[in-house]
C-alpha cells in the first residue's frame, strides 16, 4: 500500500475493489432516481407493478441495487414512468 497522499481511487484499484464499487454506485444511483421519480409522480410500487404487468416483487428487485437487474428491465421500468434511460461511455 502506498503512503499518505494516495487518493481513494488508487487505493480501491490497488485493493481490487474499484470496478465493483463503481458498478454498485451506478446501480444505487439508478435505483435512487427511479424511486425519486415514483415519489414525484406519487405512484406506489403496487400501482407501478400493475402498470408494468408484473409483480410487486419485481419492482422491489429493480429498486434493490444489490439485485442483478438487466438494462432491459430498467428501461421498461423507466418507460412505465414516462422516462427514458440513456447510457453513455465517458
Amino acid at each position: 500500500m502506498k503512503g499518505i497522499g494516495q487518493n481513494f481511487d488508487e487505493f480501491m484499484i490497488e485493493q481490487g475493489l474499484f470496478e465493483e464499487s463503481q458498478e454498485l454506485a451506478a446501480k444505487r444511483l439508478i435505483a435512487l432516481q427511479l424511486e425519486a421519480e415514483m415519489k414525484r409522480q406519487n405512484i406506489s410500487k403496487s400501482a407501478l407493478a400493475e402498470k408494468m404487468h408484473t409483480s410487486r416483487t419485481s419492482v422491489d428487485n429493480v429498486l434493490n441495487f444489490n439485485h442483478n437487474t438487466s438494462v432491459g428491465v430498467i428501461e421498461r421500468f423507466a418507460n412505465a414512468l414516462g422516462k427514458k434511460v440513456h447510457i453513455a461511455l465517458v
